[in-house]
């Protein structure tokens, strides 16, 4: 019998979420600072969130164990 419970990666839970279907969304990067250079349409589509790609999303869910 194991003596501890994994925990879930404390970082990561706070970076991606679990959808309903089983995919994991996150937000975009470049949305945070030097905003002026980028048009309004760049900044409208970096505020929506993402899906991790299907290459990262086994290693997501890994470090998210319990979330």
């Amino acid at each position: 019998m194991a003596k501890f419970k994994q925990k879930s990666h404390r970082g990561a839970a706070k970076r991606f979420k679990l959808t309903a279907h089983g995919h994991v969304k996150r937000g975009h990067a470049y949305a945070r600072h030097l905003l002026s250079s980028k048009t309004t349409k760049v900044k409208r589509k970096l505020d929506k969130d993402g899906l991790v790609s299907k290459a990262d999303e086994r290693n997501v869910k890994r470090l998210l164990m319990y979330s």
